[in-house]
């Protein structure tokens, strides 16, 4: 008999006045209430008045409280299951006494303590599902005694220890779920034995020493996942009779030696995943017998020679990462012979020739990326993302690039494109061959900086810019061009109208006849001088030699005396905030125009200090070779202020509704992407917070204060005192005081919480070690100012909760990069 009251009541008055009905006492074999939303604990539940019950389900709700021993009462009962509540305490070993059970679920609580070796009584047991919560101690011996055990789920627990080999006798094992633990020691040799196993899942553990070669007897398995832990020593070549195997993650251990010809026999495989090993020798030809291969990542190795000709005869290969190994040779001609690859990256090694027609035909291919290698030549025609950036590119650009109507994100920058840019009406051309720039409206990223381009800007580039209605970001730095900066305003004013969620809007163009400064909108508007000007009178004799440039309004010059006439020589009234190095006035030039000053405090004569901070708040943007002589910057004002102060002001939070807050973080991304990785040398900012984020009238956003922004020296350890605010900054710094991208990374996921709960997330910060997506529930957790968001955005932020609590991982090394987060959030957002 089943009864699933209609109206349920808290969990303990429900059950009292239903079930302990005597008509009811001795009937009840089966009561299922999962999803009811029943609150309350067990505490009350009539264990004595259902002596026939065989099933019991209550899962999804919100009971909590133990799971108290008397459940053992139950004695006739053979299916468990009370995950995903709230459940906290120790498993009870009393439910060994359950000796009918088959299935036993208790995942998704916060139960903690060990798994209680009785378990391993529970000789019927079949399914085990432990996971997801707070579990610790080693895993039992015992369970091996379980004979018929078909699934054993205890993954996304704090299980420390090595893995008993005993688990290796249950060999009616069908999927074993190990992962985001804290195992350690070798693989047991007995896994050999598992020949039903179809799924292994180990990941994110400390597991260490060899791959056992027993593991090629698992002659049933599908899938194994031993990613992101320490183990060592070779692939074995028993791997080669996995012939059912269709994905394998090894990636993110320390293997080494070559990879086995023999992976070439699996001919199931989908996904083969092997990077961030120390894998050395070639890539072997037999990797193209793979008939049904889909993603291939053999990225950061040592893995060495040519690309073997036969990859192209992975007909279905879709996705080809090889960044960051000593590839050389030439990129094979039918690479894509297949017609499926989309996604392609060789960053990083040393390819040389020409790209071969075969990418150049390839009508699937969306993204490409061939930095730094020796290339030369053409492109190809059908791209979405396309960087070739640091190669030996030279001479022609084709024509054709003009026509590939899909491009997104193009990068040509520090290669040796020469010429002029001549003045031809909607288009950009490097040589003699145009760029049709005019017709690529998706384009959202265009670099062609650090090259040789020479003569004037054309004033025909501000044409082609207004009609790039999704640009975002543009750099022409680092040529010798000179001659006016375009007046873009007007497209500035366009692009706002026809993309609502521009979040971010980068330009660097060449300052005029100053070889090599460039400057960004990241900060808005920057003002530099060419030399120091000391008194009064000196600055006012010698206003012709001041060079001030600005991005945005892009309308010329912001002359000194009008900063001054504005500011009245910077006077109190006008100033609008003060900080550690300086005060930030507000000034309304005769252009109409409203800015924000920041002036640098002044130190007494000769000492460079505040010339230092300027550098930090400058160099980080533009390159540190040259010398600047006054300490002040101007930015556009920005009329929302800080984010910070949005999120402390009710009113003006509720106009920061689910879809502006989606947009923000998007920006921030964007914005650190471009910063870490976009940027040579790249940048750490060291300051992410909402004071830091500042927000213009449409939201659009703005990072600021670079004052303690780092430039990385790929030659150096990057040593540091900790700066930063405190409650942002990463944990490593407090003890190894080196500074990567990744602790702007850590940062960015503090930011990504506070907007989502509209305050500083403290309470999830307080236990990094614990913390994951699940701990923090979304509707628990959202602004109670706003309305519900809508489900189509509620997808939306439960990405953006995952990858930022992805970003808070104690682990530097296994935080994402802000390129991932950004490429996330670009292909679901």
């Amino acid at each position: 008999m089943e009864s699933q009251p209609s109206k349920p009541k808290p969990f303990c008055f429900a059950f009292l006045e239903y079930f302990q009905q005597p008509k009811y006492q001795n009937n009840v074999i089966k009561i299922n209430l999962t999803g009811y939303g029943v609150k309350g604990t067990l505490h009350l539940f009539p264990f004595l008045s259902l002596p026939n019950l065989a099933e019991l389900d209550l899962s999804t709700n919100e009971l909590y409280g133990i799971i108290p021993p008397k459940i053992s009462q139950l004695s006739k009962l053979t299916y468990l299951d009370l995950s995903f509540n709230q459940f906290s305490g120790k498993i009870p070993p009393e439910i060994s006494h359950l000796v009918h059970l088959q299935t036993l679920h208790l995942a998704g609580n916060q139960l903690n303590g060990s798994i209680p070796r009785e378990i391993g009584q529970l000789k019927f047991l079949t399914d085990l599902a432990l996971c997801s919560n707070k579990l610790n101690g080693c895993i039992p011996a015992s369970l091996g005694k379980l004979s018929r055990l078909v699934s054993l789920l205890l993954y996304n627990n704090s299980l420390s220890g090595p893995i008993p080999p005993e688990l290796g006798n249950l060999r009616n094992l069908v999927e074993v779920y190990l992962d985001t633990n804290r195992l350690t020691a070798p693989i047991p040799s007995t896994f050999g034995n598992l020949k039903k196993l179809r799924v292994l899942q180990m990941f994110n553990n400390g597991l260490s020493g060899p791959i056992p070669s027993e593991l090629g007897n698992m002659e049933s398995l599908s899938e194994i996942s031993l990613y992101h832990n320490n183990l060592s020593g070779l692939i074995p070549t028993s791997f080669g009779d996995l012939r059912l195997l269709t994905l394998a993650h090894l990636y993110e251990n320390q293997l080494s030696g070559p990879i086995p010809e023999e992976i070439g026999n699996l001919n199931s495989l989908v996904d083969l995943e092997l990077s961030e090993n120390q894998l050395n020798g070639s890539i072997p030809a037999s990797l193209g017998n793979l008939s049904n291969l889909e993603i291939l990542f053999l990225r950061d190795n040592r893995l060495s020679g040519s690309i073997p000709n036969e990859i192209g005869n992975l007909m279905k290969l879709s996705v080809l990462e090889l960044d960051h190994n000593n590839l050389t040779g030439n990129l094979p001609q039918g690479l894509c012979r297949g017609g499926s690859l989309e996604y392609f990256t060789a960053n990083d090694n040393q390819l040389t020739g020409p790209i071969p027609q075969g990418l150049k035909n390839c009508t699937s291919l969306k993204r490409v990326y061939l930095e730094r290698n020796r290339l030369r030549g053409n492109i190809s025609e059908d791209l979405s993302i396309l960087s070739i950036a640091r190669n030996n590119l030279s001479g022609a650009i084709p024509l054709e690039l003009g026509l590939m109507s899909k491009l997104l994100y193009l990068d040509l920058s520090a290669n040796q494109l020469s010429k002029p840019i001549p003045e031809t009406t909607g288009y950009l051309s490097i040589q003699n061959i145009p760029i049709q720039v005019g017709k690529l409206t998706r384009l959202f990223h265009l670099d062609l900086s650090h090259n040789m381009l020479s003569g004037e800007i054309p004033g025909e580039l501000q044409t082609s810019l207004e009609h790039l209605r999704g640009l975002y970001t543009v750099d022409i730095s680092y040529n010798e061009l000179q001659g006016p900066i375009p007046n873009c305003q007007a497209f500035l004013n366009a692009s706002k109208g026809h993309n609502n969620n521009k979040t971010l809007f980068v330009v660097m163009f060449p300052l005029l006849l100053v070889s090599g400064l460039s400057i960004s909108s990241i900060a808005l508007l920057f003002a530099f001088k060419k030399r120091k000007i000391d008194t009064d009178e000196e600055r006012q004799s010698n206003a012709s030699d001041e060079i001030f440039f600005s991005v945005t309004p892009l309308n010329g010059r912001i002359l000194y005396e009008e900063i001054i006439r504005a500011t009245k020589d910077f006077d109190a009234q006008y100033c609008i905030g003060k900080g550690g190095y300086g005060n930030v006035y507000k000034a309304e030039p005769s252009s109409g125009d409203v800015v924000a000053v920041k002036k640098f405090h002044a130190l007494h004569t000769g000492e460079m200090a505040d010339q230092r901070q300027f550098l930090n708040g400058v160099r980080a943007l533009v390159e540190p070779r040259h010398k600047y002589c006054r300490s002040f910057l101007v930015y556009k004002y920005l009329e929302r202020g800080s984010l910070a102060s949005v999120l402390c002001n009710d009113e003006e939070c509720k106009k920061l509704d689910w879809n502006k807050r989606v947009n923000i973080v998007k920006g921030v991304v964007n914005a650190l992407s471009y910063l870490h990785h976009d940027c040579s040398p790249s940048i750490v900012h060291r300051d992410i917070t909402s004071n830091n984020i500042l927000l213009g009238l449409e939201y659009e956003v703005h990072l600021s204060d670079f004052g303690t922004a780092k430039l990385l020296n790929p030659e150096s350890s990057n040593w540091s005192n900790i700066a930063g605010t405190n409650g942002y900054i990463a944990p490593e710094l407090s003890y190894t005081m080196q500074v990567s991208e990744k602790c702007d990374v850590f940062s960015f996921g503090v930011l990504a919480l506070e907007l989502i709960v509209r305050a500083y997330p403290g309470e999830f910060l307080s236990n990094l070690s614990i913390l994951t997506a699940e701990s923090i529930p979304l509707n628990n957790v959202l602004d109670q100012r706003l309305a519900p968001p809508l489900p189509e955005v509620v997808n939306k932020l439960v990405l953006i909760l995952k990858l930022a609590v992805s970003c808070l991982n104690i682990n530097s090394k296994s935080r994402p990069t802000m390129h991932t987060v950004s490429q996330l959030l670009f292909d679901h957002i």
